[in-house]
């Protein structure tokens, strides 16, 4: 049976001085697919914008556009979403033997107009450059004539033994250099690794930003990444589609994992970003609470 979730997230900033003038961009709202479906989504911004728009960006992602054109000390904006979730994602028995090197191969040559729009997911972006040490770490688990399947899941396994959860450590501008030099990050840096990794090996993927369940049911165990915005990454099979892998938690996501956004990195699906006119400092508080209704 389908499962219901209610997703409330939250973000307050505190200006200390006032702001007189704010352009925003919010990616928030949870898309719609084979796999979850967003029955209802409410977005709220207090003080109430002067102007306001929705619109779906390059991607698909759903795009809200707010600007407050008054005095204001305080920001927050709340969206609130109710998603219906399928049991299960795509079926790994259809693809366990698909070896790496016949996808990389068919993404090269293939002139098909879905394999010609997968190809920017190939190439350098904003937050994720070609680095000689993409490839090296990749090498290990890309050994020759394995399957894609088998490859990717022992990638994941590897950043899970090798790297530390440290949410202390990186901010969003941190370079990936540094997350592989210091083994440490969170879910945004682990998925630009792998990102990174996957396409050092000739293959496309994208960057997955969503919610994980808050609360774990009783026969579950708790996933990291319940408190904020989580992410993950895909990888593209030809004629299969794209395959979820949580590196974060080790494991391919199945109905606990609520995608809201996807691009090439995490600059092309920011959950809120924006230009603030005024002086001085800001606080900033996020909370996010997704669960089974």
């Amino acid at each position: 049976m389908p499962i219901n979730y209610k997703i409330t997230h939250n973000t307050q900033y505190s200006y200390n001085s006032l702001v007189n003038l704010c352009h925003n961009e919010a990616r928030l709202t949870p898309r719609s697919s084979a796999q979850q479906v967003c029955t209802q989504s409410e977005f709220i911004v207090e003080p109430e914008p002067t102007s306001y728009r929705e619109r779906k960006d390059f991607f698909g992602n759903t795009v809200y556009y707010f600007s407050i054109q008054r005095p204001h000390q305080d920001l927050s904006v709340t969206v609130t979403s109710h998603v219906e979730m399928k049991e299960s994602r795509i079926q790994t028995d259809a693809v366990k033997d698909i070896v790496w090197e016949t996808v990389q191969e068919q993404l090269k040559i293939d002139q098909d107009a879905e394999i010609l729009e997968v190809r920017q997911y190939m190439l350098d972006s904003p937050m994720i450059q070609e680095m000689p040490e993409l490839r090296t770490y990749a090498d290990s688990s890309f050994t020759k004539r394995r399957s894609l399947l088998e490859a990717v899941e022992d990638l994941i396994k590897r950043f899970y033994e090798d790297f530390t959860y440290d949410p202390g450590f990186t901010t969003v501008a941190t370079p990936l250099a540094e997350v592989i030099e210091h083994r440490r990050g969170v879910c945004q840096d682990f998925a630009h690794l792998g990102i990174g990794c996957l396409r050092a090996m000739g293959l496309a993927a994208r960057y997955v930003s969503g919610y994980i369940e808050t609360v774990a049911q009783p026969d579950q165990e708790q996933l990291v990444g319940t408190s904020a915005s989580h992410a993950w990454f895909s990888v593209y099979l030809p004629d299969i589609g794209w395959i979820d892998f949580d590196p974060t938690n080790n494991q391919i996501p199945t109905n606990r994992h609520i995608t809201v956004a996807w691009g090439r990195d995490y600059s092309d699906v920011t959950p809120l970003k924006g230009v603030v006119f005024g002086s001085g400092t800001h606080e900033l508080s996020v909370s996010v609470d997704c669960r089974v209704v």
